[in-house]
């Protein structure tokens, strides 16, 4: 085993103790329902990637990633939230999620919405919680909130939906809302748990705005060329939902070397960060060239 997978894995499983110790404390009186859906689908499996940018933000900016594990934990709530929402029939209408029924299939749809809502709420909880200084809990939340909302994630999703990005700028748009806010708001909260200053955050946003882009970029391909029981998810829905991606807007050749360059550029940012190191750049590679 390497060294990055070593770290890779500390890190990993420090997530999903935090995060399994946080549902534990839930309620399990007459909501039990929601609350074992909730742990269904947050605890699921997935990659994590947004926690481990949070928390390896927070190192390479000299910050404790313990202190910072309440706003990883926070995002990895408000992204399972946006799953379950995704996956419903009147979204995308998805009945496998990370390779076993969705949260609607598992629990039925009013459940699912409610375990969502009650993710999405408690991602807030969880953020207000850190052992940090009042201004930086205060402005983690505002920007996750940001992120999550009607100028991010929501914002990208409404045009998604509705098919809107029928070019490649407004499909540029709509990936940097939907998927690229949280990626980029993940990097700029480590950042904000160390306390760094604002060139640092400058540069970890320039990080997950590249970052963004290039993850959506290799998801559109392997939505083309992925393997389903690799994946844990259905490929070829883009296409049956007749939604523009950009492997419907550019070759799959050119789709790969946008995502290479982009690659490239959220590289060069991190690599002007004080702090940084190899296993970064390892994790960067990892996300931008992954096959599920």
């Amino acid at each position: 085993m390497t060294l990055f997978q070593q770290q890779m894995d500390c890190c990993l499983n420090r997530i999903e103790a935090d995060l399994a110790s946080r549902m534990d404390r839930l309620p399990k009186g007459l909501q039990a329902q929601v609350v074992e859906a909730m742990k269904y689908s947050l605890l699921g499996g997935g990659k994590r990637i947004r926690a481990l940018l949070v928390l390896e933000f927070c190192r390479i900016c000299g910050g404790d990633p313990e202190q910072a594990l309440p706003f990883a934990a926070a995002i990895e709530m408000v992204h399972a939230y946006s799953l379950i929402h995704d996956d419903l029939p009147c979204m995308d209408d998805d009945d496998l999620r990370r390779g076993k029924p969705s949260c609607h299939i598992a629990f039925g749809e009013a459940i699912a919405l409610l375990a969502g809502d009650a993710l999405l709420t408690l991602a807030f909880e969880t953020a207000a919680d850190a052992d940090l200084a009042p201004r930086q809990t205060l402005r983690a939340v505002r920007e996750l909130s940001h992120a999550a909302g009607t100028a991010g994630m929501i914002g990208g999703q409404v045009l998604d939906i509705e098919n809107l990005a029928d070019d490649l700028d407004t499909l540029q748009t709509m990936c940097a809302m939907k998927t690229g806010a949280l990626i980029r708001v993940a990097a700029r909260l480590g950042c904000i748990a160390a306390g760094a200053g604002e060139e640092q955050i400058r540069l970890a946003d320039r990080y997950g705005q590249k970052m963004g882009l290039a993850f959506q970029i290799t998801d559109d391909i392997l939505d083309i060329t992925g393997d389903a029981a690799v994946l844990g998810k259905p490929v070829g829905s883009d296409a049956g939902n007749q939604k523009t991606t950009f492997t419907t807007l550019l070759p799959l050749e050119t789709a790969d070397a946008l995502a290479q360059e982009l690659l490239e550029e959220s590289l060069a940012a991190v690599e002007e960060m004080t702090g940084s190191g190899e296993f970064i750049v390892q994790l960067t590679h990892m996300l931008a060239t992954r096959r599920r």
